[in-house]
């Protein structure tokens, strides 16, 4: 390649961690370690094991050390994603999983790892739901270090002696402990090969509010140390080689970012009220206890989603009803939040570990999953509800039930409610009687008879992600057709309107909670259709806040009834996008040509 290719080179990867940073690439060549895979004699089995059971040890002392030497309060909220990777490194099920492979096949102990790290990953990587499939990383990473131990005898943190002045690390991956690890004197950034916005790395860059781009393919096959490179965490961008000039574009963008986060601040406290007196409430999407802190510094009202399969996919056996209802009143006592969506298990059978005994399935996807395998699953299902209707005698709880597409799903779910509270009733146990049930529209089914559902339930919840693959036919993880995943084609706005229509009709609230809730373009779009409620990242809330209060709900109206009546959903961004930089002309700027 000729040092032309590396000049002004745009990259494209997702960003993680909001800011611009320019600097000096330090090429983090980590790559796997081969593995021998032996067969070995019955008398060196034990030896095998032995080895093992040390490398458990050392990686288990390592991480401990990692969790001593956090100099960042903030982070340091962070750590409980060292003692997740503790845990599951200690976990007697995963450590007699590996001694017992290494007994009954007769090999070595990184051979035995590897079998059962790959029969983990295999759940893992069927789940559709970013999140939940990047915890299979964790894994991942568990497995290299202790890899890296038993072959190498090797550490796997991050050199900083090597370093001159503020680098950007590049690298293929990162493990959480590395970027817990980085020194802010000496790190401004950095840029991975793989990875999305949902994994604990980035999870941590955020909280080190760091810029991060992650998933960018090949970058590390691109550069080579002391290049110089500009990361834009908030478009995903990475330039390697910049000229004079896009550096001086970038500098200009990074001051206006720096003015902007500091106005963020003030905003994430104010309403978000629209210029003509419209209250949009918004609130935020977790899946951890640990966000709460994020939730309340960027000004949400309450929690639109909390997420509830981390609880069940963290563990090796299924949580107990004390198990939920400790984390669900944690949540409860928040006394900063109006509200608290818990939506209730939402994957299939085929996740677990263990414990439930499930058909294989063509198409998980649209199988048996979600309230469809808790109806089946009754015992896993009451044990859920059980533990959050005992939270909700300490606060604001409300039961979000996913992925429904019929009116029949929702009456049994109400009697098996009924039950439950029947029983806690019998036991002279508090909770509240009238805890709101909602359902999410997220099947096509459920918003052409929004009409009767609304009647069944005290509010609806869209999830844009699933409704816009459903109503499109998409695999939006599927590269080849991820293009035709269209917020603003015609056909999904008006499943919302409908939904939104029929949900007012029947005087109930009416949340959106999918990605498109927290885009700013899209701000509008939700406003003129009348939403109630939107939910999304913490991060993203000030920015949103931001859009709402600097327009007029009337306007939106306006600008919907236009997009409407747009052939495609390209059209009906251009429009928009237009339209919002005549109103906010410092809120989109580009330093690039797509």
């Amino acid at each position: 390649m000729t040092e032309e290719l590396f000049t002004n080179k745009v990259l494209k990867g997702t960003g993680v961690s909001s800011g611009i940073t320019t600097g000096k690439v330090y090429l983090l060549e980590r790559g796997r370690i081969p593995i021998n895979k032996l067969s070995i004699k019955e008398e060196h089995v034990e030896r095998e094991t032995h080895k093992f059971r040390i490398a458990v040890h050392t990686a288990i002392e390592e991480l401990n050390s990692i969790k001593e030497t956090i100099p960042d309060d903030e982070v340091r909220k962070h750590a409980f994603i060292i003692d997740t990777h503790v845990l599951i490194i200690q976990d007697d099920f995963f450590v007699n999983e590996v001694v017992d492979v290494i007994r009954r096949e007769k090999i070595n102990a990184e051979w035995a790892l590897d079998i059962v790290i790959s029969k983990f990953l295999t759940s893992f990587d069927k789940i559709e739901d970013s999140y939940l499939r990047e915890r299979g990383q964790d894994l991942k990473y568990i497995h290299e270090r202790l890899v890296r131990i038993m072959v190498k005898g090797k550490k796997s943190g991050i050199d900083r002696k090597s370093m001159k002045g503020k680098s950007i690390i590049i690298a293929h991956d990162l493990s959480p402990a590395d970027t817990i690890q980085l020194n802010l004197n000496s790190i401004s950034g950095f840029v991975t090969d793989v990875g999305g916005r949902t994994s604990h790395t980035s999870i941590v860059a955020r909280a080190l509010e760091i810029p991060a781009v992650v998933g960018v393919g090949n970058i590390t096959s691109l550069i080579k140390n002391n290049d110089t490179i500009i990361i834009d965490g908030d478009e995903g961008v990475v330039i390697i080689n910049p000229t004079k000039q896009v550096q001086k574009d970038y500098l200009a963008k990074q001051v206006h970012l720096r003015n902007q986060r500091k106005e963020f601040l003030r905003i994430a406290r104010l309403k978000p009220e629209t210029k003509d007196g419209f209250r949009l409430k918004v609130g935020a999407n977790i899946e951890l206890l640990a966000e709460v802190d994020i939730v309340e510094k960027y000004g949400a009202l309450g929690i639109g989603l909390y997420r509830t399969e981390y609880i069940y996919l963290s563990r090796k056996t299924l949580p107990t009803e004390m198990d939920h209802y400790h984390i669900y009143r944690k949540l409860a006592e928040n006394k900063s939040l109006q509200y608290i969506t818990i939506r209730t298990l939402d994957i299939g059978g085929d996740k677990f570990v263990s414990d439930v005994d499930m058909p294989k399935e063509m198409n998980p996807a649209m199988g048996l999953r979600a309230i469809r395998l808790c109806i089946k699953e009754l015992s896993i299902f009451k044990t859920q509800l059980m533990g959050i209707l005992r939270a909700s005698a300490y606060g604001p709880l409300r039961i979000l039930i996913p992925m429904v597409s019929g009116i029949e799903e929702v009456r049994k779910t109400k009697a098996i409610i009924a039950e439950c509270m029947a029983e806690l009733s019998s036991k002279r146990a508090h909770f509240n009687k009238d805890i709101k049930i909602g359902i999410m529209i997220e099947v096509p089914s459920a918003c052409m008879i929004s009409d009767k559902l609304a009647g069944e339930v005290d509010f609806f919840s869209i999830g844009t992600n699933d409704l816009i693959q459903y109503t499109l036919a998409i695999d939006r993880v599927n590269e080849y057709v991820s293009y035709l995943y269209e917020p603003l084609h015609p056909a999904v706005l008006k499943m919302i309107k409908r939904a939104v229509d029929d949900a007012h009709a029947n005087k109930i609230e009416i949340a959106l909670c999918g990605e498109m809730a927290g885009e700013p373009l899209y701000v509008p779009i939700m406003l003129g259709l009348g939403l109630d409620e939107v939910s999304m990242n913490p991060y993203s809330i000030p920015r949103i806040k931001k859009i709402i209060r600097g327009i007029d709900q009337s306007h939106c109206r306006e600008l919907v009834e236009e997009i409407m009546k747009k052939d495609s959903a390209k059209e009906g961004e251009q429009f928009l996008r237009n339209a919002m930089s005549r109103v906010f002309p410092n809120d989109f700027i580009k330093c690039y040509d797509e």
